[in-house]
């Protein structure tokens, strides 16, 4: 008799070199690198280097790949048309979608069967440099704006806020940004990591292996969690009414967004370094947070007292939707293409590896349908 399991929960489905989670300990790490490391001492684009290429880059080789990114942050002027064709009131993770399948149109030779060759390779650094461009053009299409185009000379996190708001961003907001988008680079093998996989095993081409993996992003218990905890915290309103809405929530075996991680049996590591980050801004730069911050810290402590004893803490979602919302300044409907434009470099380097020693995945099922019958003859 086979096991079934849902949702595949502890089920290895491949080897992989790039990331690892200690989930007791809450440890997070990219080809080896504790993320608390590459945040403080790293950048985007070396992390995404070092993603893709398995060892950090030497100065020389990190100067080229930005330098290739920021001659690829063009996007095809047919695809910008395209945005313009889409309704204005559509999703940011619908239009990136979207966007991001139409790419493979331009680069037909890009493929599974020379994953090495220099096309192919251009063409997976055009995807993690368009998608910052397709994501700002988003924010300002959807809102009757033209473009504003991408600088030759700006870093991958400064240049996105500059396309986004035509100004130069304050450095410390950069620097955070910068932080964000590594904290969101990788993540073994989640829900849209996986999906990206399955569709990479048909030796399907890397756009359309990517563009599964931001439809699989976009879903509420993935991604798109981080705008339903700022709807959340806007519901519950201020902290004296957490802990009536929680334990209502609970009662009603309802989810609290943002709390829980399968992988994690302690808060979530990424989520203590947006804390901190968020903490650490306000108070070198006196910027006054509205009470979501307030509220959440108080969710964050009530839950502590009702579901820690579960291994139920804070997961990433938790607070990057505060960060993006009060110092970024994004609204909630960006803040998932957001988290796809940071995983892309993950999602390159896993449809890589995957096509580099490829079987087509196939799992099994159970089947609980009817017995073998005869046909009715009427």
């Amino acid at each position: 008799m086979k096991e079934y399991i849902p949702g595949l929960a502890g089920v290895p489905a491949t080897k992989s070199a790039i990331s690892s989670i200690d989930g007791e300990k809450g440890i997070l790490a990219y080809r080896g690198y504790s993320i608390q490391d590459l945040v403080k001492h790293s950048s985007f684009e070396e992390t995404a280097l070092l993603l893709m290429q398995g060892e950090l880059p030497t100065h020389t080789e990190l100067c080229d790949f930005k330098d290739l990114l920021q001659r690829r942050y063009e996007v095809k002027r047919k695809i910008r048309h395209l945005l313009w064709s889409l309704p204005s009131e559509g999703h940011s993770m619908d239009v990136l979608q979207t966007a991001i399948a139409s790419m493979a149109t331009f680069y037909p030779g890009a493929g599974a069967s020379e994953p090495d060759s220099a096309y192919t390779q251009n063409a997976l650094v055009k995807i993690i440099s368009n998608m910052s461009t397709l994501v700002a053009m988003w924010t300002r299409i959807s809102r009757g704006y033209d473009p504003i185009p991408p600088s030759k000379t700006m870093s991958y996190a400064e240049n996105f806020m500059y396309m986004c708001f035509g100004e130069e961003s304050d450095p410390e907001i950069i620097s955070l940004l910068d932080a964000c988008l590594i904290l969101h680079a990788e993540h073994t093998i989640n829900a849209s990591t996986f999906s990206t996989m399955v569709t990479a095993s048909s030796l399907a081409n890397p756009f359309a292996s990517i563009a599964a993996g931001v439809g699989t992003l976009a879903g509420p218990l993935h991604g798109n969690a981080n705008e339903n905890v700022l709807l959340m915290l806007d519901e519950i309103g201020s902290p004296k009414n957490a802990r009536g809405w929680i334990e209502d929530r609970l009662k009603n075996k309802k989810v609290i967004w943002g709390m829980g991680h399968r992988e994690y049996k302690t808060k979530d590591p990424r989520a203590t370094i947006l804390e901190q980050m968020i903490k650490t801004y306000v108070n070198k730069s006196g910027h006054n947070l509205s009470e979501r911050f307030e509220t959440a810290l108080e969710v964050e402590s009530i839950c502590d007292e009702l579901l820690s004893h579960k291994g139920v803490y804070p997961n990433v979602d938790f607070y990057s939707g505060i960060l993006y919302a009060e110092l970024f300044k994004f609204t909630k409907e960006h803040f998932t293409s957001i988290f796809a434009m940071a995983r892309s470099a993950g999602w390159v380097a896993h449809w890589h590896e995957q096509v580099s020693h490829n079987k087509i995945f196939r799992p099994t099922q159970i089947y609980t349908g009817k017995d073998f019958r005869d046909y009715p003859v009427r």
